[in-house]
């Protein structure tokens, strides 16, 4: 079984950032894309922005997805402030659920659904949430909802689960074969996951630094 490395390991911090300056994007005016709006209320209108980069690469995965699918588009960006506040909700949580656990074991076992915040690729612009759609923009079925944590879904969040249907795993297969031959890289623990440019990317594909770092939107 292939190793999963968190974004909690050590080696994922790191990564070294030089900075390439993309500006970030909003989908909204710049791109064709199926655009779902369930984050707009938690980020203020973030969620729609991008590097462009990344937006260039969903672009190009849309281009190769079968006749009739489209990528739906969630979440992109996300404000430092906001990627604190969803990682220490959700430490908090497996605090509750589990006391004895010492702190190093609920970092990491909260990174397995939220980024750490100092280096989260949401609020580098470089991480997009994504699923697919048929083309009346139908989401699709891909094993759970999207953001399902681990627990709640018996551990189907994660992309090779096999505790998922025939048809989500084909789908789960169509959807990471786009994106990942147009240069993006999925977290494991989350199917719905995927990043370009970001420290995870580059420890993954064994580039020496990443291309974003942290930023806030203007």
């Amino acid at each position: 079984m292939t190793e999963i490395i968190l974004m909690s390991d050590p080696r994922v911090a790191r990564v070294g950032v030089e900075e390439c300056g993309d500006r970030l994007v909003s989908v909204h005016r710049t791109a064709p894309l199926l655009v779902d709006e369930r984050k707009q209320q938690d980020s203020g209108g973030a969620f729609a922005y991008v590097r462009q980069g990344v937006l260039d690469r969903l672009l190009e995965a849309q281009a190769l997805l079968p006749d009739g699918l489209r990528l739906l588009y969630v979440e992109g960006y996300r404000p430092p402030s906001l990627q604190r506040h969803y990682f220490d909700e959700y430490a908090a949580r497996l605090r509750g659920d589990h006391p004895d656990w010492p702190a190093d074991r609920i970092r990491s076992a909260a990174s397995r659904h939220v980024s750490p915040p100092e280096i989260a690729p949401h609020s580098a612009g470089a991480a997009v949430d994504v699923t697919l759609a048929d083309a009346e923009g139908r989401e699709l079925d891909l094993g759970t909802r999207m953001n399902a944590t681990p627990e709640e879904s018996a551990g189907a969040c994660y992309t090779g689960a096999e505790n998922v249907g025939e048809a989500a795993r084909s789908h789960r297969h169509i959807l990471g074969g786009a994106l990942t031959r147009a240069g993006l890289v999925n977290y494991p623990t989350e199917w719905w996951h995927w990043s370009y440019g970001d420290r995870y990317w580059a420890l993954m594909t064994g580039v020496a630094s990443a291309l974003y770092g942290p930023v806030e939107l203007d």
